[in-house]
C-alpha cells in the first residue's frame, strides 16, 4: 500500500509517517517510481509506533526494540550495556510519568467525588 492509504488507516499524518521512516521506525520498499510502498502489516507497526509514543517512549529507544516487535529480531538474554541503560532511562521516566498521572487523576477524582 501507498503512503496515503496508510495515512488513512492508521489516522497518521503522511507527513509523520516520513518522519518515522527518518528516525527508522518504518522501512518501507521503494517502487520503481520511488513512491513508498507498506506491507499490509504496516497498519499494526504504526499502531504500536503511536502506543509506545503515546505511552511516553521515546523514538530513540524505540529505534532499538522496535524490529523485536514485529518478530524481525529478538533482543538478546542479556542486552549490551547501552541498550541496557537506554531502558533502564526510559524505565525511569515512564515510572515518572505514571506517578504524576495518578496524582492528577486521584486530585481530580477527589474534587469531582469528595469524601464524607
Amino acid at each position: 500500500m501507498r503512503i496515503g492509504e496508510l495515512s488513512r488507516r492508521t489516522g497518521v499524518s503522511p507527513r509523520l509517517l516520513r518522519y518515522y521512516e527518518e528516525q527508522g521506525l518504518l522501512d518501507p520498499a521503494r517502487e520503481g517510481n520511488g513512491y513508498r510502498s507498506y506491507p499490509d502489516n504496516a497498519v499494526r507497526c504504526v499502531q504500536q509506533i503511536r502506543e509506545l509514543i503515546d505511552s511516553g517512549l521515546s523514538t530513540r529507544a524505540l529505534r532499538s526494540v522496535i524490529p523485536c516487535l514485529h518478530g524481525s529480531v529478538t533482543l538478546p538474554a542479556a542486552p549490551g550495556p547501552e541498550l541496557t541503560a537506554l531502558l533502564r532511562r526510559e524505565l525511569d521516566q515512564l515510572n515518572e510519568r505514571i506517578d504524576c498521572l495518578t496524582r492528577n487523576r486521584d486530585a481530580i477524582r477527589d474534587y469531582l467525588e469528595p469524601r464524607s
